[in-house]
């Protein structure tokens, strides 16, 4: 009878390490890389008018485009183990400190004057060069994952959302800011995340993890208002407003993970 009851006992215990009921919640505390998969579209100008209308126009800007900066911070992730399908699944989050984004010029609009002439007449404006701004990131991810296997090593699979919030934008390019300083805004940034990686046990309640996110749908909309650059070569207008200017990049980061942590 005793045989038979370890049996019975041994049969019920939880498959995953992860199901133990007194130990629901985790974190794995290590080092977090992003990495944008970004693409753009060109940038557009908008609310031209007066003297900037002589030189340029509403619409997008040819053969021109913006970049987001890559960055690597610690962080943690933070997940809590549901009491379904024998402890497998469990939500979980980072946490991690904001860290700042920078946005690059590219094409014509780093290399080339957005306003070389006005009425066959050179303007003197040079080009706008690479540095753009820069925002302080902060980027809610919520996800719900499934281990694969029980075992000392647990592949897993998931998906969720993120969004990205733009704190605290700012123009740090020295033409733009010659004159006065524009105001920037960068609405808030959903997507979709699709999540897999692996825990290991390597001690009691002590795990080492490799986690990849990649966050499709992205879309970062920067605005660039109250836009003045110097005229050195119009006798007429020592300055001009040129309006205001969009910038649409799809982020698309690739978020990679490194860390070690326990149950608790």
């Amino acid at each position: 009878m005793k045989t038979l009851a370890l049996v019975l006992a041994a049969v019920s215990l939880p498959s995953v390490a992860h199901a133990d009921r007194k130990n629901p919640f985790y974190i794995r505390a290590g080092v977090v890389h992003l990495e944008p998969l970004e693409s753009s579209r060109e940038m557009e100008l908008a609310d031209i008018d007066g003297p900037a209308s002589l030189s340029v126009q509403n619409g997008p800007i040819a053969g021109s485009g913006s970049t987001v900066s890559s960055a690597t911070i610690f962080g943690a992730i933070v997940g809590y183990t549901l009491p379904w399908k024998d402890g497998r699944m469990s939500v979980e989050t980072i946490l991690g400190m904001p860290f700042k984004v920078k946005f690059t010029a590219t094409g014509s609009l780093a290399n080339m004057s957005i306003a070389p002439t006005a009425l066959g007449l050179p303007t003197g404006v040079p080009a706008v060069g690479e540095e753009m701004g820069e925002a302080t990131a902060v980027p809610p991810v919520l996800t719900l994952i499934y281990r694969l296997t029980p075992g000392r090593v647990q592949p897993y699979v998931g998906g969720g959302a993120a969004v990205m919030f733009a704190l605290d934008p700012k123009v740090t390019n020295p033409l733009l800011t010659e004159i006065s300083q524009p105001d920037m805004s960068i609405a808030p940034a959903p997507g979709l995340v699709l999540q897999g990686g692996i825990d290991a046990k390597i001690a009691h309640r002590i795990y080492a993890r490799l986690d990849v996110k990649f966050i499709a749908g992205m879309l970062a909309r920067a605005e660039v208002h109250h836009i003045e650059v110097r005229t050195p070569d119009l006798p007429l207008f020592e300055t001009v407003e040129v309006g205001t200017a969009k910038m649409s990049v799809w982020v698309n980061p690739l978020i990679v993970q490194l860390g070690v942590g326990t149950d608790f």
